[in-house]
């Protein structure tokens, strides 16, 4: 089941994906955006499976923190691999040439004296040190907050790097934005991954509810900011490539945040009450996980289109 879920939001960023190039072209390029969404989603599996832990209480907690070690290490593994071709991407994409004709000493460069290169070493160092502890040390609660933090980091150093980095505001706005997204899809992702029956779902189920609500609020004050900050006017909503794709997420968000509070409403209480079974649980978060794999892989176009 879980094998075919990973297939299955794979082809999700997969198609939209393209389709985020699709809109942008040719301000952005397919590769490009590819690689970036299977980065992003990579990041946010891997914060997800760092901060699921605390969503149980303290007498299980180390329980879910096995059920996450293995998932973990895959993911931030994942990550590491997906930083890496991406870097390799972006440095052809600065230098026009293909890829298969960037140098070594051409992709140094853009690793160490660029900083939208130097902000791709901290996401590749933070997804390293992430399976380097998942695999090589023990799992305590100390370490589990330390790993959480740097794969934040990681998540948000490109972040920080990308289109909006000269505008203080509007890039600590995506930043925000982007972690905020990052917790909440992450965390749904890892819930799928890690737990396994009806009590589970139980008792971290409305601990993960509250820190949605939170990360939702989060991520549309940061949203609206950046996108203020970003669009020059209403019209280029629609005249241009990077508003297009703006409208496609604030579309498929919308939709999403609807389908949540739908959740929230109807899921929550049964969940709580030990009235939907693991099978229920597990469809209700997939068909959920499925839109916000499309969001974030329209939030990788909005990244890497000028």
């Amino acid at each position: 089941m879980t094998g075919r879920a990973v297939t299955g939001g794979v082809l999700v960023v997969v198609a939209s994906s393209v389709a985020a190039w699709a809109l942008a072209v040719p301000q952005n390029t397919l590769a490009g955006t590819l690689v970036r969404a299977l980065a992003d989603c990579a990041a946010v599996v891997t914060l997800g499976l760092t901060v699921v832990p605390m969503l149980d209480v303290d007498r299980y907690r180390a329980e879910l923190t096995r059920h996450a070690t293995t998932p973990l290490a895959m993911s931030s593994a994942a990550w590491l691999v997906a930083e890496a071709v991406r870097m390799v991407v972006a440095a052809a994409d600065a230098a026009a040439v293909p890829v298969t004709r960037l140098g070594v000493q051409s992709a140094l460069d853009f690793a160490t004296h660029t900083t939208v290169g130097r902000a791709g070493l901290v996401s590749v160092g933070a997804a390293l040190v992430v399976l380097v502890a998942a695999v090589a040390t023990p799992r305590t609660g100390a370490i589990g907050v330390a790993t959480a933090g740097v794969a934040a980091a990681g998540l948000t150093a490109r972040t920080l790097a990308g289109h909006l980095s000269e505008s203080p505001l509007g890039g600590a706005a995506v930043a925000v934005h982007a972690l905020a997204a990052a917790l909440w899809c992450g965390a749904l992702a890892a819930l799928v991954l890690t737990v396994s029956h009806r009590g589970q779902w139980a008792r971290v189920l409305p601990r993960f509810s509250q820190l949605a609500l939170w990360c939702v609020g989060v991520l549309l004050v940061g949203g609206l900011v950046g996108a203020v900050a970003t669009l020059s006017s209403p019209t280029a909503l629609y005249a241009t490539g990077y508003g297009r794709v703006l409208s496609a997420k604030i579309v498929v968000t919308a939709g999403l945040v609807v389908l949540a509070w739908r959740n929230r409403a109807s899921w929550l209480p049964a969940a709580r009450a030990h009235r939907a079974t693991a099978v229920l649980s597990r469809s209700r978060s997939l068909f959920e996980l499925a839109f916000m794999a499309v969001a974030l892989s329209l939030a990788a176009g909005l990244a890497v289109t000028g």
